[in-house]
């Protein structure tokens, strides 16, 4: 499923992750969800839907369909990036619930229930009590989409939630780090290349002072 490859989870909450779905970790953008198949390659990587269940829909649905659910997904994902990049840095304060419901409509579409499931490797079997869906349509992949913003919304502190302060990159994360210090998306994308500018301008610098 997909063409782009292994994508981006350096968030620290999947509801950051999805709006790291579209990302330039080298100087390319890259859209892992450019169109239905990439939809589906990107839910399988972030673990939330069944492989088995994303096979049977994409046997199910035609392409086109899929394409169009990947359109509403990345709708969906630029709205909620501007809601996210307006409130970063800060206590999330809302005087009432206005912004957020596109995602309310979204949620409401929801047919989740629940069942009881075994424990896998509890000794003896307990008992669990799981939430699941019916997957009856490609519409439905966009609902676990919906209930990860929905987390991001209601669990993190937003006044720790950040971009990346490489120039050039827009990845987003959740700062869970000890004295909240996070400063880039990963070190391997961004921190290691901005140290390398920055030794880069003082040697430049440098060289200016002596000439």
């Amino acid at each position: 499923m997909g063409g782009h490859g292994a994508a981006i989870f350096v968030g620290d909450a999947p509801g950051l992750d999805f709006l790291n779905s579209v990302a330039t970790p080298a100087d390319t953008t890259i859209d892992w969800i450019d169109d239905g198949a990439g939809l589906l390659s990107w839910l399988e990587q972030a673990q939330l839907v069944p492989a088995e269940v994303l096979r049977k829909i994409q046997a199910q649905a035609g392409s086109g369909e899929l394409d169009e659910i990947a359109r509403q997904a990345r709708g969906l994902r630029e709205w909620f990036r501007g809601f996210v990049l307006t409130h970063k840095g800060r206590a999330l304060e809302l005087a009432g619930l206005e912004e957020l419901e596109p995602l309310n409509r979204l949620l409401g579409r929801d047919e989740a229930y629940h069942r009881i499931v075994l424990r896998p490797g509890g000794r003896p079997a307990a008992l669990e009590l799981q939430v699941a869906r019916h997957w009856r349509s490609p519409e439905v992949l966009l609902l676990p989409i919906g209930e990860i913003l929905a987390r991001l919304l209601c669990t993190e502190d937003f006044s720790y939630v950040k971009a990346c302060e490489r120039p050039g990159c827009s990845l987003l994360f959740a700062d869970h780090t000890r004295g909240h210090v996070r400063r880039w998306c990963s070190m391997a994308l961004c921190g290691n290349r901005a140290k390398q500018a920055a030794h880069r301008r003082r040697v430049k610098s440098g060289h200016h002072r002596s000439g």
